[in-house]
């Protein structure tokens, strides 16, 4: 028998990791320079007596961003040798590597061996106000900030989209608001986007595809994708599927939406689903009149118990890593879980972010243990980026048909071009490759955001920092904090995005905030906890 239920508490608590730096900064020059001179380079007007004493490459860091962000190193200029602007600098030459690798690993740099190090992507930018009385100078929490992030703390807060519960166009919303560091969940880092990698099997996939091959195809998927999702599951996720199985779709979402659309004609009119967890999965499910019964999580995760009392016939969770707690799916809950599907239920798995991990083992699919009783939804979202809408659908055998004619009356099937070019990159290794990459980043970014809550929020308790791309953080109810969607719109109007937990509940709980870290660098990271410690100090 399960343990009762408990108000989802503390799930992990993690400390600061020390950064996997190979190469550190050195605020030294590289050789004494003559009293009352400094260094300077024609290179972007750079001056290091505009460097904080000890910052020399964040400050570097810095100024190379900003000239990407505004178009004077546009994409394929080719930036100066790390020696020679050293020797401009007068600073070490570990000044300007350490640098060049931060936004190396932000993706905005690249080697090219004796091609130079050269501008590959420039960052995704928001509406912001102008700031060009500050455009040489670095930002930080206590630069004065222009509107809308008011540099009176106490001013009134404008216009947001915290100010009514979220209705369906919420998401949009907030996406819409200017904000300055965007900690909204459930962003990957845009900017690693593998451009290069992409445009290669791009042009191969145009170079061997015949004129048949631009018609119409399956409306299931490329046989290519389905293979290349088969073989990946089984190398990733231990899940051993037919390609004939597998439904390659527009991502989460349609597959969402295709499942409500399916149970919905055969007579399941509701989904339980995890409280708290995803806003978004439930507004898709209710768009479908599908009703969405809340089902509580506590540390190990979906209480079954709670489940079977509720009569659902299916059930949506996110196992491997819970949205938006973080925890994983105990043991004991599996094999309750499994005894309740054995009787007739459905599970519906959200893998949405199971590949990235840091601190602790891999979980398997319950998609491997359970293949009759189990559909299975994954996508490249957090893995390469959203725009490219591909995920895919495993189901059991008796929804495999009425799911694919959803999906070949919603949109005959997907774009094939960018699936082939995907089934390139999963078969070649390259999704691999970046995944690795990507976990060091995260690892890092991750790091970054827990030292600073430690640091600016020594009352909040953090969860789920063993894996994924965001934390939540919750406060103690009877303590002074404010309501959470009080808090996020105060974070806003200084130039913060980020979720209140109370937009994922259905049920009351412990106010908290939930907060993506991928898309950000660790300045931007600590900045951003500093600037929320600064509203809730405030607000409280």
């Amino acid at each position: 028998m399960a343990p009762p239920c408990r108000d989802n508490g503390p799930v992990h608590r993690s400390k600061e990791q020390p950064l996997d730096r190979s190469i550190t900064s050195s605020p030294q020059p590289a050789s004494p320079s003559p009293a009352g001179s400094t260094g300077s380079s024609d290179f972007l007007q750079l001056n290091v007596a505009d460097a904080p004493p000890g910052g020399r490459a964040d400050w570097l860091a810095r100024e190379l961003r900003r000239a990407i962000a505004d178009g004077r190193l546009p994409v394929g200029s080719r930036l100066p040798a790390t020696r020679t602007l050293a020797a401009d600098l007068r600073v070490s030459r570990g000044v300007v590597t350490e640098a060049y690798q931060r936004l190396t690993e932000d993706g905005q740099l690249a080697g090219r061996g004796r091609g130079g190090t050269i501008v590959v992507a420039a960052p995704v930018t928001v509406a912001t106000p102008d700031t060009s009385t500050t455009a040489t100078r670095p930002t930080t929490a206590s630069t004065p900030r222009t509107p809308p992030y008011p540099s009176d703390p106490a001013a009134p807060v404008p216009p947001h989209p915290f100010t009514a519960p979220p209705g369906p166009e919420i998401f949009d919303e907030l996406r819409a608001a200017p904000a300055r560091i965007d900690l909204s969940p459930g962003v990957p880092d845009l900017a690693a986007f593998p451009r290069a990698a992409w445009l290669r099997a791009e042009r191969a996939v145009l170079a061997d595809l015949p004129a048949a091959g631009m018609g119409y195809g399956d409306p299931r998927g490329t046989p290519a994708l389905r293979q290349a999702v088969a073989h990946w599951l089984a190398r990733n996720r231990g899940i051993r599927v037919d390609p004939d199985e597998v439904l390659i779709v527009a991502g989460t979402s349609q597959a969402l939406g295709l499942i409500a659309q399916v149970l919905h004609r055969d007579g399941d009119p509701a989904i339980a689903v995890e409280d708290p967890g995803s806003l978004g999965v439930r507004q898709h499910l209710q768009y479908w009149q599908v009703a969405t019964p809340p089902i509580p999580v506590d540390d190990d995760g979906l209480c079954v118990d709670a489940l079977r009392a509720g009569g659902a016939r299916a059930v949506l969770l996110t196992p491997a890593h819970q949205f938006p707690t973080g925890v994983v799916l105990g043991g004991h809950r599996r094999r309750d879980l499994m005894h309740w599907a054995w009787a007739g239920g459905l599970i519906v798995e959200d893998d949405y972010d199971a590949e990235h991990r840091y601190d602790r083992a891999p979980v398997p699919a319950l998609r491997s243990l359970l293949p009759d009783q189990v559909c299975y939804v994954g996508s490249v979202s957090k893995l390469l980026a959203p725009a490219l809408r591909v995920g895919w659908l495993l189901a059991p055998s008796r929804y495999r048909k009425a799911l694919a004619d959803a999906k070949r009356f919603a949109d005959l099937g997907n774009s094939a071009l960018p699936q082939l070019v995907l089934a390139r990159l999963m078969e070649s290794g390259e999704m691999e490759r970046r995944l690795r990459l990507l976990r060091r980043r995260h690892r890092r970014r991750r790091d970054a955001m827990i030292a600073a809550i430690d640091a600016h929020l020594p009352g909040a308790t953090v969860h789920g920092a063993a894996a994924g791309l965001h934390l939540t953080i919750t406060f103690d109810q009877a303590g002074t904090a404010p309501s959470d969607t009080d808090l996020a719109a105060a974070a806003l109007a200084r130039g913060v995005k980020l979720h209140p937990l109370s937009w994922h509940r259905q049920r009351p709980g412990r106010p908290g905030l939930v907060l993506g870290y991928a898309a950000r660098t660790p300045g931007e990271i600590t900045e951003g906890i500093a600037l929320l410690a600064e509203a809730l100090t405030v607000r409280s």
